[in-house]
């Protein structure tokens, strides 16, 4: 698996869709798991055509790979945290240490670089809070260059999606 997993956007990606792309992407995110019979009924063409398409859209780079959305809370994974984590310095190697690091962290989700008032915002899932501070946040705590971390326990969940808005492409 990539290290890095976020998607640079590139300014030709417009040109390679029509309509029938982007119902084919967004049937693709309500379910992966469909077949590309039951896609095309869905958008209007064959299964074949469906397929070539699904081909071109995974070569293109736009379909980054399938997955299976698991469900933390049945798990054991009922602590959801957001931490921000500010660096001590920025022009050493504090910012490649860290990201080095935090790759190497399970139960670190997501990890974003963000401007403001902190270097990074973390997404985290634990089994517990002990787990979270214990273990979890002590550990990144100890990564050189980690100057501070805040973090905001997740009491409840209002939306929570995979599917990314795909309107601005039917333009």
């Amino acid at each position: 698996m990539p290290h890095n997993l976020c998607m640079k956007s590139t300014s030709n990606e417009d040109s390679l869709l029509d309509g029938f792309d982007v119902s084919l992407l967004a049937a693709l995110q309500r379910d992966a798991y469909a077949t590309h019979q039951q896609i095309g009924e869905q958008i209007h063409l064959s299964a074949s055509q469906v397929s070539r398409r699904v081909q071109r859209l995974q070569a293109a780079g736009l379909i980054r790979r399938y997955v299976a959305l698991l469900e933390p809370q049945a798990l054991g994974l009922g602590v959801r945290a957001m931490s921000y984590v500010t660096l001590t310095r920025h022009g050493g190697d504090e910012g490649t240490a860290f990201e080095r690091e935090i790759g190497s962290i399970p139960e670190v989700l997501e990890c974003y670089s963000v401007a403001g008032e902190s270097d990074y915002m973390l997404h985290i899932v634990c089994a517990d809070l002990a787990v979270l501070s214990e273990q979890v946040l002590r550990r990144i705590t100890r990564i050189q260059g980690v100057g501070s971390i805040r973090s905001n326990i997740v009491l409840g969940c209002i939306k929570s999606s995979t599917e990314l808005p795909l309107g601005h492409l039917r333009r």
